[in-house]
């Protein structure tokens, strides 16, 4: 098998990731707490993949670490989960009427 065709399968196999993600992630539209589960198993497989494939699977040349390097900066840069901040998730609250803050 050709890089070529290896790539093609991998970029087949990806689409089909996106796709089912995407489809159970509109299946819980309007659910945040089914929706939260995904965002965290999607966290964990990132964490997971990171910590034993990907590291296993580093570089131990300079020309392979060079070649890295370069797809890193020319493919986006390095793959990061973010997370919303508090202020963020607060700002659809809206507080039932006769509450003045979230402590009272």
């Amino acid at each position: 098998m050709g890089q070529e065709t290896e790539r093609e399968y991998l970029a087949k196999d990806l689409a089909a990731i996106a796709q089912t993600v995407h489809a159970t992630a509109e299946k819980c539209q309007g659910n945040s707490q089914d929706l939260l589960a995904i965002l965290r198993l999607l966290e964990s497989l990132h964490q997971e993949i990171r910590d034993g494939l990907f590291q296993a699977s580093l570089p131990d040349n300079r020309q392979a670490l060079y070649a890295l390097l370069r797809d890193i900066e020319t493919n986006g840069g390095w793959p990061h989960i973010y997370r919303m901040s508090l202020k963020s998730l607060l700002a659809n609250f809206q507080p039932e009427p006769g509450e003045d803050d979230l402590g009272k």
